[in-house]
């Protein structure tokens, strides 16, 4: 495998993102999430998997972009009740 080759394998379909039937690009893809569900995706699919990346700060990640979903949620509701 070339130096192109092995650098777009690193980008289109790294390897700790490409360990299981799927990849998490397509099941987000798939299901047609928002930006910060499609993250908790990605960061659950890669805990511990990712070189630099510990299981607990990519599980923290996931919990952050919860929140921020949960929090955008809560504020679309409060503007339709207003």
């Amino acid at each position: 495998m070339g130096l192109t080759e092995t650098k777009t394998d690193e980008i289109c379909h790294p390897s700790h993102y490409c360990f299981g039937k799927y990849e998490p690009v397509k099941v987000i893809q798939d299901w047609g999430l928002s930006f910060c569900l499609g993250n908790v995706i990605k960061y659950l699919a890669r805990a511990g998997r990712k070189d630099g990346n510990s299981k607990l700060q990519d599980l923290l990640k996931a919990k952050q972009y919860i929140e921020f979903e949960i929090e955008e949620l809560e504020n679309d509701f409060q503007k339709q009740r207003h």
